[in-house]
């Protein structure tokens, strides 16, 4: 295997002749290039450079101080991209990774662990397993996923009832009933209530209803004062 650092460029005349359009200038580094690199192929433009028309120390000087602003720029980015990442340790994020082959979209939603950092890339793991920040396409936030939570397990809880109003007892189902209006009224908050499915609202008010008629209450109210 190759060494990262080795340089392939050739030099003629004290110039870098086999890089493409977009990097011949002599005061551009060509991307992926690292400062050891870069020292490799300024030697070789010393030694190999045309006698006759030497490259001044001006020039050098130039190259040495882009390529040094190229590299500040991007410790700067990898900075930036880590303390980003640092941020989204024990938030919930979705991960969208797509199949080279199939171009297939798969999703992975968790909550962060920790992050690494290596190759210059900042790596969030989730269960153990390690994805690039590159692939983070939501980071949502604790209100919204407890919200979420809250939704969903009291909708399978309505689930669970008899689906057929003259089957419900005092009995059997009233406390569970209960429970739930209370929940619904004092202690479920309004992100949560506002991401209900109206028809699960509708099967609680008539629950309570049927409930109600049972036991020969007035009928409870479903009026929420924010």
């Amino acid at each position: 295997m190759a060494d990262q650092n080795s340089v392939s460029a050739i030099i003629k005349n004290g110039e870098v002749q086999n890089l493409d359009n977009s990097t011949k200038n002599k005061n551009v580094m060509p991307t992926g290039y690292d400062k050891d690199s870069f020292l490799q192929i300024l030697v070789a433009q010393m030694k190999y450079q045309d006698p006759l028309e030497p490259t001044s120390n001006t020039e050098y000087i130039n190259q040495y101080a882009t390529f040094t602003q190229v590299e500040q720029l991007s410790n700067m980015a990898n900075a930036m991209s880590l303390s980003r990442a640092s941020e989204m340790v024990g938030k919930t994020v979705r991960i969208t990774q797509t199949n080279a082959d199939t171009g297939e979209s798969t999703q992975v939603e968790g909550v962060v662990d920790y992050v690494t950092f290596s190759g210059n890339k900042a790596y969030l793991n989730i269960n153990g397993t390690n994805y690039s920040i590159d692939d983070v396409t939501e980071v949502l936030d604790t209100d919204y996923t407890d919200a979420i939570k809250a939704v969903e397990d009291f909708q399978k809880a309505i689930d669970k009832l008899p689906s057929n109003l003259d089957e419900i007892s005092d009995e059997e189902h009233g406390l569970t009933i209960d429970t739930m209006y209370n929940y619904y009224m004092n202690l479920m908050g309004e992100k949560a209530r506002n991401m209900m499915n109206p028809n699960y609202l509708t099967a609680l008010k008539q629950y309570v209803a049927r409930i109600d008629e049972i036991r020969g209450d007035d009928y409870r109210s479903f009026k929420i004062e924010e």
